[in-house]
């Protein structure tokens, strides 16, 4: 028992840190995408700067609106940041206290949850911008949840197994079909409401979306569990796709290079509009994930 815990809490201390220097990363990378610096001020080369933005963020006065829904406005932040973390408990791990044979299962369980946490975020503020910022945010994940799902699922069959262990230990799927792993790389983009596809928090039309009333710590617990999302997607295109390793260090690369791709391509592509967005999941990325899942379901029945 006191093994699990601890296990459990250095999971959880680990990614809240990995998540603050990949705050860090991602302003530099878009800085130099933009011929800048960067933050480059706070500690050598801006080191401390993701520790310095922690402090802000939680000391800032905490403003909740008259008419909000108190409780479920508290309630959001804090479950959207539990779900982030319960993902990476499903990490293949040698210092793991638990053996998931399933664990693809429950993968698809916390995923369908993610949801919940944006509506419950955008109606408890009780205000309209929020509101609409939710609604399209819970449309927007929900139809890239279903591509996203049946694609892993066709890895999944490729190679023979629902426990993530196992397919730390297979082979680079992605090398035999390069246009599935195009679109699992975007579906989780749009599935994370990452830019291009970040329609859930734009500015220009909604005024920052479903989080547009949260501040300080609160605000600050949404963020996290996005860019938590973004971590876990990029090891989970790692193990899935790219045959994982049982080398520490190359799959912490591999992770790397993924999740550097995230911040590339906000640097790259202008946003979409959003019924372009949703054209493109039903219209061409459903069909070619079911027609690819059909195929490898009748290889693997004859």
């Amino acid at each position: 028992m006191v093994l699990q815990l601890l296990s459990s809490v250095g999971t959880c201390l680990c990614v809240l840190l990995a998540v603050a220097f990949f705050t860090l990363l991602e302003r530099k990378v878009l800085g130099y995408a933009q011929i800048r610096k960067g933050p480059n001020k706070v500690g050598i080369w801006g080191v401390v700067q993701p520790l310095a933005d922690a402090v802000k963020l939680f000391v800032k006065e905490k403003i909740v609106p008259l008419s909000s829904n108190v409780l479920s406005l508290f309630i959001a932040p804090a479950l959207s940041l539990t779900l982030a973390l319960s993902l990476w408990f499903m990490y293949p791990s040698a210092f793991s206290v638990k053996y998931l044979t399933w664990g693809l299962l429950l993968f698809f369980c916390i995923t369908a949850l993610n949801v919940y946490s944006t509506l419950l975020a955008g109606w408890a503020s009780n205000s309209k911008y929020a509101f609409l910022g939710a609604l399209r945010a819970a449309a927007q994940t929900i139809s890239y949840e279903v591509s996203l799902l049946l694609i892993i699922l066709f890895a999944a069959m490729l190679i023979k197994t629902g426990c993530w262990e196992n397919a730390a230990k297979s082979y680079p799927v992605v090398l035999l079909m390069i246009p599935i792993g195009a679109i699992w790389f975007t579906s989780t983009v749009a599935e994370t409401n990452r830019a291009p596809f970040d329609f859930a928090e734009g500015e220009s039309e909604i005024v920052s979306g479903f989080n547009i009333e949260y501040s300080s710590g609160l605000f600050a617990l949404l963020f996290m569990a996005e860019y938590g999302n973004i971590l876990f997607m990029s090891m989970a295109t790692c193990i899935w796709f790219l045959g994982g390793t049982s080398n520490i260090m190359l799959t912490v690369g591999f992770v790397l290079l993924v999740s550097v791709l995230f911040l590339l391509v906000r640097g790259a592509y202008p946003r979409f509009r959003y019924d372009l967005l949703m054209m493109l999941c039903w219209k061409s990325f459903l069909p070619v994930s079911l027609v690819s899942l059909n195929i490898i379901v009748l290889m693997t029945l004859t």
